[in-house]
């Protein structure tokens, strides 16, 4: 698809969910956006290559057309992207299935249903088929779903506790249950029918069946009207106000920040330390459009590895790194050393199913770096950028290593 195309499409400034389709309109990758026009033009950019993976370059040129479905608020624009997305699990968005690590939304099967975040991987190990009614996720953006729930918290008051209600063995927890009931988190004493209507109606929201809840609580408004129960009927008429106007400006906010972060160009850097496979250790640096971001430096303690084995420990701290989708990808992975690091790091990316080029900072007995060896628009391009995230992650390695060597020695 070109960007001569975008002209046959009609593209509203609003939120909602797009869709790139291929020859046989089959769909390729599913987004949601703040802005339907402004999203969708940004993949016909002349730097697309630069700024997004070469994954989503080879999703464009596939696409023959794009379809969009509006929303009502980006709140729901970011539960039907999901709900689209674990149905019909395209082939460009990968990075939305089956990760482990991503948080998922279940309300439990209790007498009073809790509505928990569960991270994928706990999923299945802290909860049976039969302890969950409903089910919701993945959702990828950490930062997203937690901003979310904040405003679905205000449309529909919820219990979260830690053990089912009813379970607390102290003063404190039940203490706890009572606070949060009184600053209006938790919902006030209320009937176990009127409870279970509101998880009900969650239930229905993430399913996108807004609408549905609207409807029902206008017959209930009308009822309560004709019984003169005026006051009834006027706090439902602002909960039908509330959904009809979901205050997401905070999402929004999120949501642009995300995207940002997502289309910046990304390096990270990989190095390893140790003193003859003593302390070994790994670590990545980032550096963001040619600025390091230390508040994203990691560290890794090697655990799989007694000798010295650096493209080993290299894949280790990578495959590590990979299991935390809610950090945004790189554009390159820069590794220190020649062709045994820089293969060891593509393998992993290959059976990650991860399509990231990788660089290597090849250096002399001195350890000073005589070149680059990569794709050579890459290392042209990106020269200083790549020598600063390969010093950076050098430093960082080697006083993380000595730390540890540190630590041991005073133990010992």
């Amino acid at each position: 698809m070109q960007k001569v195309d975008l002209a046959r499409l009609t593209l509203p400034d609003t939120p909602g969910v797009y869709f790139f389709l291929g020859a046989k309109r089959e769909i390729l990758y599913i987004g949601k956006a703040t802005s339907l026009r402004n999203r969708v033009r940004s993949y016909f950019t002349p730097d697309l290559i630069e700024k997004r993976s070469p994954l989503i370059v080879k999703m464009v040129n596939e696409a023959k057309t794009v379809e969009i479905t509006e929303t009502e608020s980006v709140l729901e624009a970011l539960i039907l992207e999901t709900n689209l997305i674990r149905t019909h699990k395209p082939t460009y968005n990968t990075r939305s299935k089956d990760d482990k690590s991503y948080n998922h939304l279940i309300i439990t099967n209790e007498e009073w249903p809790r509505v928990l975040v569960v991270r994928g991987k706990d999923l299945t190990e802290q909860y049976t088929k039969q302890e969950i009614k409903y089910h919701f996720g993945p959702f990828p953006s950490g930062q997203l779903f937690r901003e979310a729930l904040r405003i679905v918290r205000k449309l529909f008051k919820f219990y979260d506790t830690a053990k089912p209600l009813g379970a607390e063995k102290s003063k404190l927890a039940r203490g706890k249950i009572d606070f949060n009931r009184q600053i209006g988190l938790y919902p006030k004493e209320e009937s176990r029918e009127e409870y279970l209507r509101t998880i009900r109606h969650i239930k229905l929201f993430f399913q996108g069946k807004k609408r549905q809840i609207i409807k029902e609580l206008q017959k209930e408004m009308i009822h309560y009207a004709k019984d003169e129960q005026f006051e009834v009927a006027q706090q439902i008429k602002q909960r039908i106000f509330a959904l009809e106007h979901i205050q997401d400006i905070a999402l929004i906010k999120a949501d642009k920040q995300s995207y940002d972060n997502q289309h910046a160009f990304r390096i990270e850097a990989y190095d390893i330390a140790h003193h003859a496979g003593q302390e070994m250790v790994g670590v990545m640096t980032v550096v963001v459009d040619g600025s390091a971001r230390k508040s994203e430096y990691r560290k890794v303690k090697i655990n799989g590895l007694t000798d010295a084995n650096d493209p080993a420990a290299l894949r280790e701290v990578l495959e590590r790194r990979l299991a935390h989708p809610e950090w945004p990808y790189p554009q390159v992975i820069v590794v220190d050393g020649s062709v045994a690091q820089r293969r060891a790091a593509e393998r992993i990316l290959k059976q990650k199913k991860f399509t990231i080029p990788v660089v290597a900072v090849v250096k002399n007995a001195r350890h000073k770096p005589v070149r680059i060896d990569g794709q050579k628009q890459i290392v042209e391009r990106y020269q200083p950028e790549i020598y600063l995230a390969n010093a950076e992650s050098h430093r960082f390695a080697i006083t993380y290593h000595r730390e540890r060597a540190r630590r041991r020695l005073t133990k010992t």
